[in-house]
């Protein structure tokens, strides 16, 4: 966590989850079937923890379904998947310095970005649906297994797809695991205190402090990420038994004819490292 300056990634993950990930639910929601929109927006909301007076605040800062086909036109969904990537190239650099693995062909990163958000897009609308039909009762039980089965599943793909196919299905399933868990876990202390801080900043600061609190939350989703990211790294490595069991008979963590990956660093990392700035946004800035 030290290694990839966890702080200032998981600031630049919520950051770029809020300004493109976010909205672009909202947008590409609003041109589907009423169906499919409402099931993407029940997943949205359970995860986000938002219910009762804090759903209708939530919903009362963005304009209606029509209102956003007006406003955005086909020409600006396009143009919104693609800038979507700017998401999806942080999270890209998220699993692949926690894999120390190299970054690659920068036209392929920007494809990435747009295929997995139709897959993140078809996740949510199946959950939400499934949600909806199953309702409450003894069947939430049935639902949070499949939830849990679905969202590592989910994040298993991302880590294999983010990480270019280069590292092996097999190890990459403790970071799918690990971050399902915590991501279910963290929505799941949401639900509790993510009601009244939304309602809170919105008699306080209107829209403004909507959005605050959407922030707060994409926060705490992105180190439940990094620690996904890292832990699953961290278990395929192990040279103990538990390394071994994930690895199975092959020792190789990467697929035949794949670059290797980076080394260590030389001296163990400092806290400090954790509010670094990494050099490739330095250089941008």
């Amino acid at each position: 966590m030290l290694e990839i300056e966890f702080v200032d990634r998981s600031v630049a993950l919520a950051g770029k989850a809020f300004v493109s990930f976010f909205p672009l639910v909202i947008v590409v929601a609003s041109f589907m079937p009423k169906s499919v929109r409402d099931s993407i927006i029940t997943t949205l909301t359970h995860r986000l923890g938002i219910e009762g007076n804090a759903l209708v605040s939530a919903k009362q800062a963005f304009a209606s379904s029509d209102d956003i086909r007006r406003a955005t036109g086909i020409l600006g969904l396009v143009l919104m998947i693609f800038f979507a990537s700017s998401f999806t190239t942080a999270l890209q650099r998220v699993f692949l310095r926690a894999w120390r693995r190299p970054a690659g062909n920068k036209t392929s990163e920007y494809a990435r970005g747009p295929a997995w958000f139709l897959v993140v897009l078809a996740f949510m609308a199946l959950l939400g649906g499934l949600r909806e039909l199953l309702g409450n009762g003894p069947q939430v039980v049935f639902f949070a297994v499949v939830s849990l089965a679905a969202t590592s599943a989910l994040w298993w793909f991302t880590a294999w797809f983010l990480l270019m196919g280069q590292v092996r299905w097999r190890v990459l399933l403790p970071s799918g695991v690990t971050t399902a868990i915590a991501t279910l876990v963290y929505a799941l202390s949401a639900s509790i205190w993510m009601p009244e801080v939304v309602t809170r900043n919105q008699t306080q600061f209107g829209f403004f402090g909507v959005a605050l609190a959407l922030v707060t939350w994409f926060s705490g989703a992105a180190i439940c990420i990094l620690v996904g990211a890292c832990a699953g790294s961290v278990f395929a490595a192990d040279t103990g038994p538990v390394g071994a069991f994930i690895r199975g008979r092959e020792p190789s963590l990467l697929i035949e004819g794949a670059e290797p990956s980076f080394p260590g660093p030389e001296s163990g990392p400092r806290l400090r490292d954790a509010f670094r700035p990494t050099e490739d946004e330095v250089s941008n800035s």
